[in-house]
């Protein structure tokens, strides 16, 4: 299976003041296409920090990260950005919606920044606000709907460019104990039947046992790796 994502000896440090700060201690793995990985840890294991380097929002100090076999560390900030916005597709743990538009609006959003038409932008808006369920809450704002149905449209929001690439950073932390399993069961359902990518950093162990593989991080460093099956919890 072809790789879509390379990792290779990535570090990353950060200054407090007058100290150093380590956050990834050179990390190295492969991401297969259409598979989804959880990368687990506590607090302060360097998970976010390699969301982050993934899609583009940040740089390493060293080593090499290749996206569908293009080094992205190569690329100028206009063809990073290009490229976040054509094949990754972001979910964040606060929903990031903006507040004064509907659900159909905020999922339009990533179709009007790539100069899509406005009746191919509501058609596909609205495809994706059907596809997780919330067709009848198209014009609600973010303020009318509950935790689990915002996160929905922040979903819907990052696969409607169809990315090739889905990046979620803690996106259960916020929610309520079924309410994130329901967003659990949904990343799963989009990732079998589109077979995009997932890629979802967290603490959550229901997230950990429903990838078919997790990377454990323990102060910036891969402690191990999981196959498919039982992923132990903290």
């Amino acid at each position: 299976m072809t790789a879509i994502i390379e990792v290779r000896d990535v570090k990353k440090s950060y200054r407090m003041g007058k100290v150093l700060v380590p956050a990834l201690s050179g990390v190295s793995f492969n991401v297969d296409d259409g598979k989804f990985l959880a990368i687990f840890g506590p607090s302060g294991s360097g998970k976010s920090t390699l969301l982050h380097l993934l899609g583009g929002l940040d740089r390493p100090d060293e080593g090499e990260i290749l996206i569908d076999g293009t080094n992205i560390l190569k690329l100028s900030d206009a063809d990073l950005a290009e490229l976040r916005l054509n094949k990754i597709g972001f979910i964040f743990q606060f929903f990031n919606l903006l507040p004064r538009l509907t659900a159909l609006k905020n999922v339009e959003l990533p179709l009007a920044i790539v100069g899509a038409s406005d009746k191919e932008a509501l058609e596909r808006a609205r495809e994706m606000l059907r596809f997780v369920n919330l067709g009848a809450r198209e014009n609600h704002r973010p303020y009318e709907m509950s935790g689990g149905e915002q996160q929905r449209v922040a979903i819907a929001r990052a696969l409607v460019n169809s990315p090739k690439i889905i990046l979620a950073d803690e996106p259960t932390g916020n929610l309520d104990t079924k309410t994130g399993r329901e967003i659990v069961q949904l990343m799963k359902k989009l990732n079998k039947e589109k077979r995009q990518t997932f890629i979802v950093v967290t603490h959550d162990p229901r997230i950990a046992k429903e990838a078919d593989r997790t990377i454990y991080l323990r102060d910036g460093l891969i402690e191990n790796t999981e196959e498919a099956g039982a992923a132990k919890e903290e």
